[in-house]
């Protein structure tokens, strides 16, 4: 064989034949590391050398924040000085609160607008009106209507999260495969059991998917809110701002993105378990 003849592409070679840093794996996390590095030396040399604006911090400042932060998590010095573990877990507990709720909302009602088209012309109005408006446009009218910042933080991630998932499974319960329902109508099935039964099951993945959205959507809401709202990580990169601690802002961006990274793998993971079991 002439060296003209050797073809190499992708799954030529048996897995079992492949050394660990040939494997697609290994290939991505040096890359990725490779990426970060030659990231974080741009980062190093040009804030030493002027590359960028006047008091852009350094990679190694940034870097050390970031382990102080962490390392310091839970400190409470009064209202308004809270370690960045308190904030989060604050974000964190505002989300949960108004997601579920959105979703308790969205669900229900997008499973009556995906089986009946009665609701669907009745509702589609207020969807269309209501899901292009901006989340912080609601924040005045939650301030005055609410008088609290933590109910009102509450009520913009309701009404921010609610809208993908509700289209997501309005759309999965009336695009549900023609068969399934002919199948359960031939069996004798009532009404009620085909929804629980076939309708739900058949659009789980899409209503999955739509909590995923949702959850991305209310994760960087709340964020802008609190800005206004007091407490939070969206607080705290503003009262950072004010001290001007641009080393801070960015320890708090790279937790932001981090948590959201995680909850959206979680999702991930279950529409995926989702899917497998469906096509099982």
């Amino acid at each position: 064989m002439t060296v003209n003849n050797i073809k190499f592409k992708r799954g030529v070679f048996p897995l079992s034949q492949q050394t660990w840093w040939q494997s697609e794996n290994a290939k991505s996390v040096g890359l990725f590391l490779l990426s970060l590095g030659l990231f974080l030396l741009v980062w190093e040399v040009g804030a030493r050398s002027g590359w960028f604006v006047r008091g852009v911090p350094t990679a190694t400042e940034t870097l050390g924040e970031l382990w102080w932060w962490l390392s310091n998590p839970f400190f409470r010095n009064g209202p308004n000085d809270l370690g960045i573990g308190w904030n989060l877990l604050i974000s964190l507990r505002r989300v949960v609160i108004g997601y579920v709720a959105a979703s308790l909302v969205a669900v229900p009602l997008g499973i009556l607008i995906g089986i009946s088209p009665v609701a669907f012309k009745a509702f589609n109005p207020y969807i269309q009106l209501l899901k292009p408006v901006s989340p912080l446009a609601w924040l005045p009218l939650g301030l005055y209507l609410l008088r609290d910042s933590e109910n009102t933080g509450i009520f913009i991630i309701f009404i921010s999260s609610i809208w993908p998932t509700l289209i997501n499974t309005s759309f999965g319960v009336a695009n549900v495969n023609q068969d399934y329902l002919d199948v359960a109508d031939t069996l004798g099935a009532s009404r009620l059991r085909t929804i629980f039964k076939v309708i739900i099951p058949a659009a789980l993945p899409n209503i999955i998917s739509g909590l995923r959205i949702s959850m991305g959507i209310a994760w960087l809401v709340i964020v802008a809110a609190e800005m206004l709202l007091g407490t939070g990580l969206g607080y705290f990169i503003w009262n950072e701002w004010n001290n001007l601690s641009i080393p801070n802002i960015l320890v708090a961006i790279f937790i932001i993105g981090l948590v959201g990274l995680v909850l959206d793998n979680l999702f991930a993971a279950l529409e995926k378990f989702v899917a497998f079991g469906r096509n099982s």
